[in-house]
């Protein structure tokens, strides 16, 4: 098979989303092992096209970068309009997967996306007016045309056969897997302090504000460290001795921020998966996470589990994640080894193959 695979978002600073982008790609391109031809495609800016080669350079894919002024305005026109066909700029192919950034039309071909979230449908007012329309109308046009939809757990498959009203056969379940680079050995951050990590964009479904409610409850002797670039929406005031914020974190980078840790803090009220949990276990660390179903399966059984809007919960739950360190940490190491790129490229590949 010919399998294009739309790379957009790796043309920005990675995180959730971008980070799935590659790692997925690097998992098909490991369960294809040669024996299908995989391009990775993505028309964007002249900046953005540098990124994108050095997110794909390695990988046994072909790189098809078209450089675009008005890259974002060009992406969003030729969704709407529906034309010309994908093939045009790509040539044949056998299936096309397009990402969060555009829905490209194609004449023939297993057609294909992947959803990590409905926040914009099931909590519009956690996301700006430009995201609510440009996801809003990729939903439309997944939920009308694809022949299948990927999502990154189950509880998100059960959110797009709800409010897609996409049927369950179309829907196929592509864990994210944790990259090699979060692991218990390796460089730890030192802040000065012992400290509390959070890590996400600054936003209103992120939760610090209660966070930090929690944290001046009782500190329990920990800074708090808040990794993450600005999102929208009124910014939390992270000031004071012991509130370190440290801003947006390379990918490459924040291994070395949860090892350094002594428990992570995951108060969001709401996520597709939670790949922050996962990648926090993998470093051995202890973690405390909101009670909202769609985290159970980042979770498992191995992290504290607290009710996001209540600090008092949330400052007990970091107590109890430190009384439980080494139980935490043995649990959480196993869970996450279940998460790998492979088995997320493995099950992707095996849908077209089927579909196919």
């Amino acid at each position: 098979m010919r399998i294009v695979f739309d790379v957009t978002p790796l043309s920005h600073p990675r995180t959730g989303v971008g980070n799935y982008v590659l790692g997925s790609l690097s998992g098909l391109a490991k369960a294809a092992a040669g024996k299908h031809e995989l391009v990775a495609w993505a028309p964007t800016s002249a900046a953005g096209a540098r990124l994108v080669a050095e997110a794909i350079d390695g990988m046994p894919v072909e790189g098809r970068i078209v450089r675009l002024p008005f890259a974002h305005a060009w992406r969003t026109l030729w969704s709407r309009a529906g034309r010309p066909p994908a093939e045009r700029f790509v040539g044949p192919f056998d299936a096309l997967h397009f990402s969060d950034w555009m829905f490209p039309p194609q004449r023939s071909g297993i057609r294909s996306t992947m959803i990590h979230d409905l926040v914009p449908l099931r909590f519009p007012e956690w996301t700006t007016p430009r995201t609510r329309s440009m996801h809003g109308a990729k939903y439309r046009n997944a939920a009308r045309t694809c022949d299948l939809v990927f999502v990154n757990s189950r509880y998100t498959g059960g959110e797009t056969e709800e409010l897609l009203g996409v049927s369950a056969d179309r829907i196929r379940v592509a864990h994210p897997g944790v990259d090699s680079r979060f692991r218990p050995e390796g460089e730890r951050a030192d802040l000065g302090r012992p400290y509390a990590v959070t890590v996400a964009t600054l936003e209103p479904r992120k939760n610090l504000e209660t966070l930090l409610a929690a944290h001046r409850i009782d500190s329990h002797g920990l800074a708090l460290a808040v990794v993450g670039g600005e999102g929208w929406g009124p910014q939390p005031d992270v000031q004071g001795d012991d509130l370190l914020r440290l801003g947006f974190v390379a990918h490459e980078e924040l291994a070395q921020y949860y090892r350094g840790a002594e428990v992570l803090v995951v108060p969001s009220r709401f996520e597709g998966f939670g790949m922050t949990v996962v990648e926090g276990m993998a470093c051995g660390i202890p973690c405390v996470v909101s009670s909202h179903p769609s985290l159970d399966e980042a979770c498992g059984d191995a992290a504290v589990r607290i009710d996001p809007d209540d600090p008092e919960a949330i400052s007990a739950g970091i107590g109890e994640a430190l009384a439980r360190r080494d139980e935490l940490r043995a649990r959480g190491l196993e869970h996450a080894r279940a998460f790998t790129w492979r088995a997320c490229g493995a099950a992707m590949l095996a849908a077209f193959e089927e579909a196919a």
